[in-house]
């Protein structure tokens, strides 16, 4: 299993994590991948002054807003259950 933590904290909130967790919802839907990955929502990761913190299987993804977090999904998700 995966798991993708998402800060829901004011300053990401702020932000966009709320877009950022809808289109992972909705990416990992569309992938089938309900049973391989876990999204959850998490408190202050320590990086308020840069976008949405995220971390894949507990490794920090600098940068990810709600424009480019498909491509967070693609690479670093993906691999990850064997799908490119």
């Amino acid at each position: 299993m995966i798991t993708i933590s998402v800060c829901v904290g004011s300053s990401c909130h702020l932000h966009g994590s709320t877009a950022v967790i809808q289109k992972l919802q909705s990416l990992i839907r569309e992938n089938r991948l309900e049973h391989e990955v876990e999204l959850k929502g998490v408190f202050c990761q320590g990086t308020c002054t840069e976008p949405v913190a995220v971390k894949v299987d507990g490794a920090s993804c600098p940068g990810v807003d709600p424009e480019n977090v498909a491509l967070l999904f693609n690479s670093q998700v993906l691999p990850k259950v064997g799908r490119t």
